[in-house]
């Protein structure tokens, strides 16, 4: 048993004994919370001293990979509006005569 699982057996058998008085059954809840966290945080394999550097790692590519995603999309969106533009200048060039200006 750990420390915390001996804390709340106490809690418990303070809470039998005593007929449970708000103060108890707070601290019973709160030390039930910790213990099911840290089993929790073991079952996810976060439980090492290493786990709080891993997560910071983790987010860091994350919002790496966020940022390229999202830098991609704006240059694919502006490679877009200037091919857009480029094709609207040919369609001018070709609307006023100018490919006949330029063959000559």
């Amino acid at each position: 048993m750990t420390e915390n699982e001996d804390m709340l057996a106490r809690l418990v058998a303070q809470l039998a004994d005593r007929g449970g008085d708000l103060v108890t059954i707070r601290a019973l809840v709160e030390e039930a919370s910790e213990i099911g966290a840290e089993r929790a945080m073991a079952k996810l394999g976060l439980a090492d001293p290493q786990a709080r550097a891993d997560l910071h790692e983790l987010r860091g590519l994350l919002e790496a990979w966020r940022m390229a995603k999202r830098g991609m999309l704006q240059s694919a969106l502006g490679w877009l509006a200037k091919i857009g533009l480029a094709l609207l200048l040919l369609g001018l060039a070709v609307r006023l005569g100018l490919g006949e200006w330029i063959a000559r």
